[in-house]
């Protein structure tokens, strides 16, 4: 099964590649591994789970808002939230809908809501994304908690969310970027 996109399918993956190969190889934040491993293995994982081809896809593109800013390199030592997530779902919103976008955007409020309804979850997160929670916000309140519930898609970014802290694997064998980029049709 492939996610429809109407709006030029080739326009779209012609350059996720340029972008994932291209800035992709670039080490992910803070973390062992590059963003494009990142990206491979968030999305193997969502598919080895099950996911429908847009999760996939949310899961391999949720960090595409970093290959915007400036300073990603520096992620450690930063104290701004650059907001990688409303960029990289604002991007992708010309060519994807929002099965695949709004994951996307929502991804960062995942961790944060995360955070405050599993307090273990706390314990499991690297040093870059337990930096990345005390600039964006940390745990969420009891207000933004039933906000965060109530937004379409929220269950939806919770996944990704898992996903994406799951993928920090060095070495992990995962399928190519076409692979998922063939989710695109």
């Amino acid at each position: 099964m492939s996610v429809i996109s109407p709006k030029a399918p080739d326009a779209i993956r012609s350059r996720l590649l340029v972008l994932l190969n291209g800035q992709g190889a670039a080490l992910y934040g803070g973390e062992r591994v590059t963003q494009l491993e990142h990206a491979l293995q968030s999305a193997a994982l969502a598919e080895a789970s099950g996911e429908q081809p847009a999760m996939i896809l949310a899961s391999l593109l949720h960090d595409l808002g970093h290959f915007f800013e400036a300073e990603f390199e520096q992620a450690m030592s930063s104290t701004l939230d650059a907001r990688h997530e409303h960029m990289g779902s604002r991007y992708l919103s010309r060519w994807l809908g929002a099965e695949v976008t709004e994951p996307i955007r929502l991804h960062v409020e995942a961790k944060r809501y995360l955070c405050a309804v599993q307090p273990a979850y706390l314990k499991t997160l690297s040093d870059a994304s337990i930096h990345s929670l005390s600039i964006q916000g940390g745990p969420m309140s009891a207000e933004e908690i039933a906000i965060f519930e109530s937004c379409p898609f929220s269950s939806e970014a919770v996944r990704l969310r898992q996903y994406d802290d799951q993928a920090k694997i060095i070495g992990m064998t995962t399928p190519d970027l076409a692979h998922f980029l063939s989710l695109i049709r």
